[in-house]
């Protein structure tokens, strides 16, 4: 913990989206993580809340709150963000429509904008109507295919204690997947490795990963691979800085293959390596250090890892790794 309270800005979390996309879940993670929760105050009661709360705050948002306007929510983000002893971000949960349809199906609920219509409609009608906060969100949720435990994973990485400071400005996620099990839907940039060669037809290597140094080396032998790293890390030099200049907080950098267990993992460790080195390009103009963080999402799946911190960020639980998919 800081050595003055004082000099860290207090975060609010504003959580809206989708009906069944998972606000509720996202709720719970964060009352886990001692965040103040409040789902569905009215809207006019939003200052007074923060004025009131002690705590880092999550208070819920969404079509069920009395006097919902778009515009409204936003008008109180901006309001807030006038204070510089807070830090208000909006997080907005989404889910495919197919995939809300048959979660509504399976626990038989009724959507709360089709009462007397079809729950499509009001799927649609909640859609266009949460629009401009997904436009304006911080942090998009895609839970189509983020199972829970995964979900819990994601939202602890980037709203747990450690992280309630200013210092860190960007938090850089680097992901490996494998495209078959579909693009992961928080990436900000996805890369294609499929063109290396695969460690997959090798009898010795195919039972292993990109954390096993044959692997490793085995991917990193094709003569297309260094320049590919090159390539990315200059990229990433041109493209991060940006992200921070627009307020971006969050960057995911996705790098896929056919399996998402040999060269993503080997391009994606190698690349953190390398954005983690002191002499690497993590880092912005005057204060301090972007944590770096790892995620190899068919590992973790798989149940063969779990996502760490190639650089850990500030604050009073920066050594604890994280805790592993349960």
């Amino acid at each position: 913990m800081c050595a003055d309270d004082t000099l860290v800005p207090r975060r609010i979390l504003l959580v809206s989206g989708l009906s069944g996309a998972g606000k509720s879940s996202i709720l719970r993670i964060l009352e886990d993580l001692d965040h103040e929760v409040i789902d569905n105050p009215p809207l006019g009661m939003l200052d007074d809340i923060v004025a009131r709360a002690e705590r880092p705050v999550a208070i819920g948002v969404d079509s069920r709150t009395r006097g919902f306007d778009a515009s409204a929510v936003l008008e109180a983000v901006a309001r807030l963000r006038v204070n510089p002893n807070l830090r208000v971000e909006l997080i907005y949960a989404t889910a495919e429509e197919s995939v809300l349809l048959r979660r509504y199906t399976a626990t038989r609920r009724r959507h709360p904008l089709a009462l007397h219509g079809s729950i499509k409609e009001g799927i649609e009608e909640e859609t266009t109507l949460t629009a401009p906060l997904r436009a304006a969100a911080d942090l998009v949720i895609d839970t189509s295919d983020m199972p829970p435990p995964e979900l819990r994973q994601f939202v602890e990485s980037r709203f747990s204690p450690w992280q309630g400071g200013s210092a860190e400005g960007l938090t850089v996620a680097l992901m490996s997947f494998a495209f078959p099990a579909g693009l992961p839907r928080e990436a900000d940039i996805v890369f294609d490795a499929r063109f290396l060669r695969n460690p997959h037809y090798d009898p010795a290597l195919a039972p292993k990963t990109g954390l096993d140094a044959d692997v490793a080396a085995y991917v990193a032998e094709d003569t297309d691979y260094l320049p590919f790293l090159d390539q990315i890390h200059a990229m990433l030099q041109l493209v991060l800085p940006r992200f921070v200049r627009e307020g971006k907080k969050y960057a995911t950098i996705a790098i896929g293959c056919s399996g998402g267990r040999h060269r993503s993992v080997t391009l994606v460790e190698a690349l953190a390596q390398r954005l983690a080195a002191p002499d690497g390009m993590g880092t912005y103009q005057g204060s301090g250090q972007w944590p770096i963080m790892i995620m190899h999402r068919e590992l973790a799946r798989q149940g063969l890892g779990a996502w760490r911190w190639a650089r850990k960020p500030t604050g009073s639980l920066a050594d604890e790794a994280l805790p592993p998919i349960s």
